[in-house]
């Protein structure tokens, strides 16, 4: 019993003196985030303050980018100068300083050995204030210049790139993306941007220290005796001999590089785009063999690059040997003959141990300098491209208070010789309903294209409601046009924002509404992302890949009746519905229609057999024009294909 009372005392002391030590440590701890708290406040505002100096995100005209290097990087550096040029000042300070110090290491050598203990303070006190007020002020510059380069300029200088290219790119006709690899185009405006950023700061800033630290030398070397400057100026001229050797051409594989880089990563980035279409075909391992094509042009350029830098480190190091014994020996040989001092042979020996340490550092700056450069080189070929369907100068607002179309000899080409549409004229009267028939190749879809303004006319004109489409602006065009395609394209991202897309404004009441008039809400509902998104708030996948075609098409329609655009273009809206669904959506469609200039394109028929006119196509031609009824009358193509139809579907043959 007396044990237990003695283990129950115990163990009473023990939580006691727990309970003591972990209140002095809450104590403690209050005590220390108290204090720190105006340090840690100071801290962020400080690095805030240099934070905002630059904006990323500029809001600039936009222009077709020079396609030269140095007039490109110039362009894309406008308004970060006045933080580049301050950047490099103080890195020039920063060379003299610790050149300087080197300068002043001699001396003290030479003080030491010539100046008695007694008086050394006295003689010598005015020039060790001199070298503490640097050594003290050595760390604030390198503090000033290190905020200016990682807070205003690391981050903000590429962002200013990014967002400047990306705007640009936006703006790049249909053609530009059709031509491209999506993943290629983007990874070359990521790489763009930082090799830009690399070339202006290392020609500005690192070139710069570099400079003044090597004139700083041979200037104390030559100071000293000026034949311990002539080993110094042969090294340096065997040093630019192999740089031009070897940067050229480190270069030039830097742009290969970046070109297999780019190249490669286009190819896995459609695999993964593509990745219904790979599995559907069981073609993974094509796939693989794609992508690995890729890689190994990428590789072989890795190692090329690898196997100059093997003898570029062999040739460096070789140099700075006979540089450390060519200096050391003729130093000992002039302090023999009591030609310099000690402390100048303490100078060359530590300037010189100092430049066969940064004369690797400079190899691989320049190094990758002209690296970045290649980089940028390649990236000028895809961003610096002229937009090949642009605003003019002052362009109106497309304004529609009827939504007449009228195509006035028209003819188009895509650049080739012959033309895929000649001499076309179409009127379409505002509110008027009007399907194009025609096989496949007829130029029905290529209409629709013009007339969305995704390339400009070879010749004659578009004109709505009396205003040439070219003349307006693009984005005032395609904001009065709705339309819906057969192949459906949602963003990565909620149902909601792809809804709104074409009305950003609108409430989640009008939301609803039309996803209910799209027989869309219900299946809405239902979704659920990886992440645990719901309903309206559940991201699609990339293209809309977690929905079916028939869902993804509902969405569209549903974007375009929120949108309730005065001109509206269908173009096989309904093909990837089916029958009862289709028929739900059909009337509300109809509804959509009531008010609205209508172009519907659709190879089956039925769906748009009621329209006011039919204009039949071929080859580029309007070769029938009127209703169902008369030109199943007439007995021409349009009679053709509908009595081919089965089922409301045209034939295969006559596509």
């Amino acid at each position: 019993m007396l044990s237990a009372h003695r283990a129950l005392a115990v163990c009473q002391k023990r939580v006691l003196v727990a309970r003591f030590f972990y209140g002095f440590v809450h104590s403690f701890k209050c005590v220390v985030s108290a204090t720190m708290q105006p340090v840690i406040c100071v801290e962020s505002a400080m690095f805030s303050w240099f934070e905002r100096r630059l904006s990323p995100f500029p809001e600039q005209a936009l222009t077709q980018p020079p396609q030269g290097f140095l007039a490109f990087c110039l362009y894309y550096t406008r308004g970060a100068w006045p933080y580049l040029l301050t950047s490099a000042a103080l890195m020039t300070l920063v060379a003299i300083a610790e050149v300087w110090l080197f300068s002043f290491l001699g001396d003290i050598v030479n003080w030491l050995s010539e100046q008695s203990r007694e008086t050394f303070i006295q003689a010598q006190f005015w020039q060790l204030a001199g070298m503490a007020a640097v050594v003290v002020g050595l760390p604030l510059l390198v503090t000033v210049h290190s905020l200016l380069n990682h807070q205003t300029l690391m981050g903000n200088y590429p962002m200013r790139i990014r967002w400047l290219v990306h705007r640009y790119l936006l703006r790049q006709s249909l053609a530009f993306y059709q031509d491209e690899f999506a993943g290629r185009i983007a990874t070359k405006l990521m790489q763009t941007a930082l090799a830009v950023r690399e070339c202006v700061i290392k020609l500005l800033d690192v070139l710069n220290y570099i400079v003044v630290y090597f004139i700083g030398t041979v200037v104390l070397f030559a100071s000293a005796d000026w034949r311990l400057a002539m080993p110094l100026l042969a090294w340096l001229a065997l040093y630019l001999l192999m740089l031009k050797f070897f940067v050229p051409r480190m270069g030039r594989i830097a742009q290969q590089q970046a070109d297999a880089r780019s190249q490669m990563t286009g190819r896995i980035v459609d695999s993964y785009t593509n990745i219904q279409t790979v599995k559907l075909f069981s073609h993974a391992q094509r796939e693989a063999s794609y992508a690995k094509e890729g890689m190994s042009g990428f590789l072989v350029t890795v190692y090329a690059q690898m196997r100059l830098v093997t003898w570029l480190n062999l040739s460096l190091y070789s140099l700075n040997a006979a540089l450390l014994l060519s200096v050391g020996g003729l130093a000992i040989w002039l302090w023999l003959g009591a030609e310099i001092t000690v402390g100048a042979v303490a100078l060359a020996l530590g300037l010189v141990l100092r430049l066969s340490g940064m004369s690797q550092w400079i190899m691989w700056e320049i190094g990758a300098l002209f690296e970045n450069i290649g980089t940028v080189k390649d990236g000028i070929g895809s961003i610096s491209v002229p937009q090949v369907v642009e605003d003019k100068v002052d362009a109106p607002v497309l304004s529609v208070p009827h939504g007449e179309i009228v195509f006035d000899q028209m003819s188009f080409h895509y650049g080739q010789a012959s033309g895929v549409i000649e001499d076309l004229s179409l009127r379409i009267a505002a509110g008027e309903k009007v399907g194009l028939v025609g096989r496949s190749g007829a130029g029905k879809s290529t209409l629709v294209n013009l007339l969305l303004r995704f390339y400009d006319v070879a010749d004659g004109r578009i004109c709505i409601d009396g205003q040439n489409i070219a003349e307006v602006q693009q984005d005032s065009l395609r904001a009065q046009i709705g339309m819906v395609t057969q192949d459906t394209s949602l963003l990565h991202r909620s149902v909601t924002e792809n809804l709104r897309y074409g009305r950003p404004d609108a409430t989640q009441a009008m939301t609803e509404a039309a996803a209910r008039q799209a027989q869309a809400h219900e299946f809405i509902g239902a979704l659920k992302d990886a992440k645990g998104r719901v309903g309206y708030d559940a991201h699609v996948g990339e293209r809309g890949v977690k929905l079916s075609g028939g869902q993804r098409q509902r969405v569209a329609i549903a974007r375009v009746m929120l949108k309730d655009a005065p001109i509206l273009i269908l173009d096989e809206a309904t093909s990837a519905l089916d029958s009862e669904v289709e028929a739900a959506i059909q009337e509300n469609l109809y509804r959509l229609m009531q008010g609205k200039t209508v172009i519907a394109i659709a190879h089956r028929l039925s769906t748009i057999a009621a329209m006011d006119r039919l204009v039949v196509m071929d080859a580029g031609r309007i070769i029938e024009v009127g209703t169902h009824d008369e030109l199943v009358a007439s007995g021409g193509l349009y009679a053709q294909l509908w009595a081919r139809q089965s089922g409301g579907f045209l034939d295969p043959g006559d596509d």
